[in-house]
């Protein structure tokens, strides 16, 4: 397994929604949309989370054309990582249906 370092849940939801172009108010709607309301990222950890994204080159700023609503996709680099976060949680899934699984028998 590579060591590129897991990531945060708030740092897989927000990449799970950049696989197209999204600004962050867009990307905390479709997060809570999503769950039903189970999970809201607010705009501080939103925008705090987009500028480690940007450091590591995971994600970039697709448009800056308004300056009120900068949007952004995942890179290459970031599509990867969260691809590889993805296999890792449903690894841990299977594990924890399996789990139960023996409990309920």
């Amino acid at each position: 397994m590579k060591t590129t370092g897991q990531l945060t849940d708030s740092m897989f939801y927000i990449m799970a929604t950049l696989t197209k172009p999204r600004h962050g108010y867009a990307m905390m709607n479709l997060i809570e949309e999503t769950t039903k309301g189970a999970i809201t990222i607010g705009p501080a950890s939103m925008y705090t989370i987009i500028k480690k994204l940007l450091k590591q080159e995971w994600i970039y700023l697709y448009d800056d054309s308004d300056a009120r609503r900068k949007t952004y996709l995942l890179t290459k680099k970031g599509r990867e990582i969260l691809a590889e976060d993805l296999k890792l949680r449903k690894l841990l899934i299977q594990l924890a249906e399996s789990g139960l699984k023996e409990v309920e028998e």
